[in-house]
């Protein structure tokens, strides 16, 4: 319905950066719990427990990543086939993968179903709410002060953060960049600030699931 497809693109960046990681968060975490007699039904085989823990993320991260490309990644690829729409569809997988990743490090730390769902869904409302008012906190608290390399810092710690920036870094939507997004244009400049913003949510994958995993190999459950 819109002439200019940036804006359609901006509006849906904005819904997939709230919804996406809840669902992803919440579906994970309950599905954890849920197959936990079936989890120790597997350690009571001969497989490896990193084995077991892997194939658990992947299958997740797999079938809620076709979810998305079926509900998100069709339409887009139909209205926008064009760079902006493979990098909307990229930082979907790329933020689902995440929250997954969040998702088994709250479950494997809480052994209380109700707590361990309560700790993702307040990680949730902390990335996607409660970050951008502390860093405006920040902000303010030491405007006097030359801060901008520590707010660079401190976005890489939000990967929802992160996600908007890659993708706005791609658009010609300067405005809606905020503080921390034109940091990264100022001082990486589109290219490597991309690179930089997909290298950072990489991570946000990789160590998150590490940790869950470390834990697993060693829990008594």
């Amino acid at each position: 319905m819109e002439d200019n497809t940036t804006k359609g693109i901006l509006t849906i960046l904005n819904v997939i950066l709230f919804t996406v990681p809840l669902v992803s968060v919440l579906f994970a975490t309950i599905y954890i719990y849920n197959s936990s007699e079936f989890i120790e039904l597997l350690l009571s085989q001969p497989i490896k427990r990193n084995k077991i823990w892997t194939s658990l993320f992947s299958a997740l991260a797999i079938a809620l990543i076709i979810a998305f490309l079926v509900g998100t990644g069709i339409p887009l690829l139909v209205y926008s086939p064009d760079a902006n729409g493979l990098i909307m569809i990229t930082v979907g997988i790329l933020i689902t993968a995440v929250f997954i990743s969040i998702a088994f490090l709250c479950a494997i730390y809480n052994k209380d179903k109700a707590r361990g769902i309560g700790v993702a869904i307040m990680a949730w409302l902390f990335f996607a709410l409660l970050f951008d008012g502390l860093v405006l906190f920040l902000l303010f608290q030491f405007s006097d002060y030359p801060i901008e390399k520590p707010m660079i810092l401190i976005t890489s710690l939000n990967p929802i953060d992160l996600s908007r920036i890659y993708m706005l870094l791609h658009l010609d939507a300067s405005a809606m960049f905020g503080y921390t997004g034109a940091l990264f244009k100022e001082y990486f400049g589109t290219v490597l600030g991309s690179s930089i913003s997909a290298i950072l949510l990489v991570l946000w994958i990789v160590i998150p699931f590490l940790l869950s995993l470390k834990k697993f190999v060693k829990k008594d459950l």
